[in-house]
């Protein structure tokens, strides 16, 4: 990680200009990742259950080990995690880019490679970011449920929506929960794909993003509410949807991308 320190100190400084959101971008850039999705379906798609199968897996795990209560905080952060799995989309859709050729294996070298990149220090704070959204769930629920225990998630979503002390839990947490995704998919929105993209630090990336919201926020946090009520409805049905939905929204978060940032 130091050599690439080295690099990144030692290359010329990339300039970068963010540009005006529409919502023509977010309908160009949405199409343009469904067609990347239906040119590579089968690497896409394999990105997707994986993702899938992260998620379910978590879940069941929480279940099995008497941790009900987190199912709905992992249910609701779980999209918070994609930018960072993601990269293999995006390496897809840069490639189909530029109308090269590629193979499955290179694409999952490119995904290796970048724990020697500040791809994969961005990976920790976007882990980070994730843990203090279960964290403040736990103290929440402490506070508003008393840590009560519940035998099924069926319990425990009956008591959710049916008491006092339930309903407090969801209106609190959903204030707390919209600050941090709101933060947190500023941060990563244009600066993971960024990443992948420019031998740039993880500040630089972070700060380019950041400006990309400020700049459009209207457009940009519509496109944030998207990829959020498009992966809740995605999980609903035991994590089925998300096979097709995440690599979706994968490819298209590249485009985007692509729109908005442009190195001068």
């Amino acid at each position: 990680m130091q050599a690439e320190h080295s690099h990144v100190e030692n290359s010329q400084p990339v300039r970068l200009e963010v540009a005006t959101a529409t919502f023509a971008d977010v309908r160009a850039a949405f199409g343009a990742g469904l067609r990347d999705m239906l040119n590579r379906p089968m690497l896409s798609l394999f990105f997707g259950l994986v993702y899938a199968l992260f998620g379910a897996g978590l879940i069941a795990g929480l279940t099995v080990f008497d941790q009900v209560w987190m199912v709905i905080a992992v249910a609701v952060g779980f999209p918070l995690v994609a930018p960072f799995l993601a990269a293999g989309l995006y390496d897809m859709s840069r490639r189909m880019e530029r109308g090269e050729s590629f193979r499955a294996a290179d694409v999952f070298g490119v995904i290796f490679n970048q724990q020697r990149r500040q791809f994969g220090w961005m990976s920790f704070v976007v882990l980070f970011v994730f843990w203090m959204w279960a964290y403040q769930v736990r103290i929440v629920l402490a506070v508003t449920m008393h840590y009560s225990r519940y035998g099924s998630l069926e319990q425990f979503l009956e008591a959710l929506f049916t008491t006092g002390s339930g309903v407090t839990f969801l209106l609190i947490g959903t204030v707390i929960g919209a600050v941090i995704s709101t933060v947190l998919f500023s941060i990563t929105v244009i600066s993971m794909p960024l990443l992948l993209d420019k031998e740039i630090d993880i500040v630089t990336a972070m700060i380019n993003s950041v400006k990309t919201v400020l700049k459009s926020p209207a457009v940009m946090l519509c496109w944030g509410a998207l990829i959020g009520a498009l992966s809740l409805i995605a999980i609903a049905p035991a994590f089925i949807g998300v096979i097709v939905v995440f690599p979706v929204l994968g490819h298209a978060s590249w485009h985007l991308y692509r729109r908005l940032i442009t190195e001068t």
